[in-house]
């Protein structure tokens, strides 16, 4: 039996060069760039399958644009360790002298060197199969490798269109730009250029400050026939629970294309990743199958390996869809993944070091003579002659038929408002009680109906059914890959469901070409708080450069509130989401306390009608009282605050205004008002569903957000005193509302961190914010001797001498 003779990879690409030149003259390599055997064969048999089909790209030759890519790389890496440490770039190489070099150079420069190869990569990617693909960074301070290909290759915004270019005059602009520090007259950043991704960096959606979030958004951003490239970070994946769940919610009937690779550079800011103290790129390729995943492992310091992954990726995930759409696949489907192996900041003096993170060379070639000659020494190697730099980005300009990656699709969410017609119910004292939370459910469910060409998403943690979501879960169902229960269940349900409040809320936010919702606990919902900011950021700063984000808005909505979850002791009793979202732009981050079904429908109605904004909706699920009909509930929500017209006393006469900020404040504030009306007390009462917009605008668009002077003026004629009654920690809500009470004596109600085992009317007593510690303080306030407004029973309850029952079991008609 003839035996047979195995040749080695190695063996097998040098057959491959010696029969053909172009192919030879590329695996040559360049500069920092070399091309081992391995990545030589696929990217071979990448072309073969191109050839084949008879894609062509953009039009430049395979193995041409692959040279290209290699210079351009190389170029790339040049200016990123620049932009870090040089004042002046000389595009003829010469070497710096001290007077080039910063004084305090800044940047995180081994994950942007690493990030080169890889965006770089996408680039040719799109070039070569002639398809746009959208791109994500979870690693956001990599940006200057961004910014640094974005420049070289004309793919850039108009911001940093109008300051750079390839000239030395643009790049040392755009080297000093980088952590220049320089403030604008308004106050805010000179640059266009930042630490992190921001709104002028072409074709981004995400700042990427926080580690950990590009992984639970990237399987919700795509529609389908879309594609997106995510670049995350091996640090990232120790930091965040469900990094490794896109398995589980990616479906070939509503998702499109995903290629996420993981740069595994194996480095924290000061240590070892755990993945490269378990084991490095085995390990993680072993734990990435156990959760579903098919593991790619490559070059990471090689673009045309990431070119290559990019389409091997596709095409096994395209494997998958065929035969989703032939019925044989079983979910979750094997999500290919990357593993993109090098060491930090590789191709320039320091590479693998702990250094690397940072500023590599240990010592600032400004003052260093060492530093300085291991810089050049180092640029020198990544250095292409300008000629030659021409020529390679001559390749990358073509894009016949398609988008600039500055404006591919995902980054350009344009999706039309949706008008709602809620379901209004009767208000008044006869009308049945009712739960905010059903005016979410419902008003959600009508906004689906009006646009069900738009993906659906809600983010879910845990109990759907408990807080409300009913007709929205028999909707649209728990996304499952095994369905135990048909009515509630389905392998393509809407519903993402999983006890992890990041990964639900990035599945809303992610999923910026439909309609979205999530829904929490109150306390838990801090939990979202830092995705949540991160969206907000980037909404914030695309809008103030002029081009607003036009997704349709977010709602979180926290329920099983404060006030409504004392049975679950202090845990579940925490209102410091809702506070935090007020120190964001509050025209974007709109916070609202909806107080009865009307104004929760009409709160449903406002997101949809607006595009940009996350809105962080308290609503009670409890059912309350309806206060408002239609016509008021509307105008509520266009003002952000209302007189509450049956309550009060002698209005127009009125010195004491009862500010009500939630659904169980309101009811408290009309109990301490039917018992001053009793006592022929004038006062006004206020209902504040939206106290940001009475605030002291911090900026133009606050201002132009601002209710006060059309408003709240009105509201507070001639009032010298308040009294607050506040969902919230009182605190908060006296020092965002400061212009509003400034002049006046000021009693504020509100959460005070007293809470236990306790039902509604218990929380209320224990924080002090009944309707008889109101009554209490207007007494002090307008100076009324207390026991013309209280019995002694009530003043003893108050006092804490007597059964609080005295005063917490009161309802209004009892008054």
């Amino acid at each position: 039996m003839p035996s047979v003779k195995l040749i080695s990879v190695d063996q097998e690409a040098e057959a491959l060069r010696a029969r053909d030149a172009e192919f030879a003259a590329w695996a040559e390599g360049c500069g920092a760039i070399r091309h081992r055997a391995e990545t030589q064969l696929r990217v071979y048999d990448m072309r073969q399958a191109l050839a084949a089909r008879h894609v062509a790209g953009d039009g430049v030759p395979f193995f041409t644009m692959l040279k290209a890519l290699d210079r351009v790389t190389n170029a790339a890496m040049w200016l990123v360790a620049h932009m870090t440490y040089a004042k002046h770039v000389h595009l003829d190489g010469r070497p710096l002298q001290a007077e080039d070099f910063k004084s305090n150079p800044q940047g995180h420069m081994g994950g942007s060197l690493n990030m080169v190869p890889a965006y770089a990569g996408y680039l040719a990617a799109n070039a070569l199969t002639g398809i746009t693909r959208g791109w994500v960074m979870g690693q956001g301070h990599c940006v200057s490798a961004i910014d640094a290909l974005n420049v070289l290759v004309g793919n850039m915004t108009p911001a940093h269109a109008e300051r750079y270019g390839v000239s030395d005059a643009q790049l040392s602009r755009m080297a000093q730009d980088f952590y220049s520090y320089r403030l604008a007259p308004d106050g805010s950043p000179e640059s266009p250029l930042g630490s992190h991704v921001n709104a002028h960096t072409a074709g981004a959606i995400l700042e990427g400050g926080f580690l950990g979030f590009a992984e639970l958004l990237y399987a919700h951003m795509p529609l389908p026939g879309e594609r997106l490239t995510a670049f995350l970070s091996d640090g990232a994946f120790e930091e965040q629970r469900g990094g490794d769940w896109a398995p589980r919610w990616w479906r070939a009937q509503d998702c499109g294309m995903v290629t996420p690779i993981l740069i595994s550079n194996g480095r924290r800011i000061d240590q070892r990743t755990l993945a490269a103290q378990e084991g490095g790129p085995t390990w993680l390729s072993q734990h990435l199958k156990i959760n579903g995943y098919d593991p790619v492992v490559f070059d990471g310091r090689d673009p045309a390996a990431f070119v290559w992954a990019i389409w091997a990726m596709e095409e096994r995930l395209q494997h998958c869809i065929d035969r989703a759409h032939a019925g044989t696949l079983r979910y979750p489907a094997p999500l290919p993944y990357g593993i993109a192996v090098a060491p930090k900041g590789a191709g320039f003096h320091g590479e693998g070091t702990n250094a690397a993170h940072g500023t590599p060379l240990g010592e600032n070639p400004h003052s260093s003579p060492t530093a300085a000659a291991h810089f050049n020494a180092s640029a020198q190697r990544l250095w292409v002659p300008p000629a030659e730099l021409r020529a390679s980005i001559a390749c990358f300009g073509a894009h016949r038929g398609r988008a600039r990656e500055r404006d591919n699709a995902i980054a350009h969410r344009d999706v039309a408002p949706v008008e709602i017609v809620p379901a209004w119910r009767e208000a008044g004292p006869e009308a049945p009680a009712a739960s905010a939370m059903q005016a979410i459910d419902d008003g959600f469910v009508a906004a689906v109906e009006a646009a069900p060409h738009l993906r659906a998403r809600f983010g879910n943690p845990d109990e759907s059914r408990s807080n409300h979501m009913v007709r929205t879960l028999e909707r649209l169902k728990h996304r499952v890959t095994d369905v135990e229960l048909a009515d509630e269940e389905a392998v393509d349900g809407g519903v993402i469901t999983v006890l992890n409040e990041e990964a639900v809320v990035c599945a809303a936010l992610g999923n910026k070409g439909g309609i979205n919702i999530a829904v929490t606990y109150e306390a838990f919902a801090v939990k979202m708080q830092s995705a949540l900011r991160q969206e907000i950021i980037f909404a914030a700063h695309a809008k103030a450069a002029g081009h607003p984000a036009r997704w349709l808005s977010v709602p979180v909505v926290l329920t099983s509130h404060t006030w409504e979850n004392g049975k679950n002791e202090l845990s579940h009793q925490d209102t410091s989401m809702a506070e935090a979202m007020f120190g964001e732009p509050s025209d974007i981050a709109r916070v609202m306390f909806p107080v009865d079904y009307n104004s929760a429908a009409a709160v449903m109605r406002e997101v949809y009608r607006t595009r940009g904004r996350i809105f962080t909706v308290v609503a009670a699920k409890s059912e309350m009282p309806s206060v408002f009909d239609a016509h008021d509930a509307r105008e509520l929500v266009a003002d952000g605050a209302i007189l509450v017209k049956h309550a009060g006393h002698r209005p127009g006469e009125a010195e004491l205004a009862i500010t009500a900020i939630g659904a169980c404040q309101l009811q408290e504030a009309l109990k301490a008002s039917r018992r001053l009306r009793q006592r022929d007390v004038p006062h006004r009462v206020v209902c504040l569903l939206e106290p940001a917009r009475f605030r002291r605008g911090r900026t133009a668009a606050e201002e132009t957000h601002s209710s006060w002077d059309h408003c709240g003026r009105g509201l507070y004629a001639a009032t010298s005193a308040h009294v607050l009654l506040c969902h919230t920690r009182p605190e908060t809500m006296v020092g965002l509302l400061q212009p509003m009470l400034a002049g006046r004596t000021v009693a504020a109600l509100g959460y005070r961190g007293r809470g236990g085992t306790l039902d509604m009317q218990g929380m209320l007593f224990a924080n002090g914010c009944t309707w008889a510690h109101a009554v209490r303080e207007v007494s002090g306030l307008l100076h009324i001797d207390l026991a013309d407004l209280l019995s002694d029973d009530e003043i003893d309850a108050v006092g804490g001498i007597s059964n609080p029952a005295e005063v917490a079991r009161k309802t209004l008609a009892s008054i």
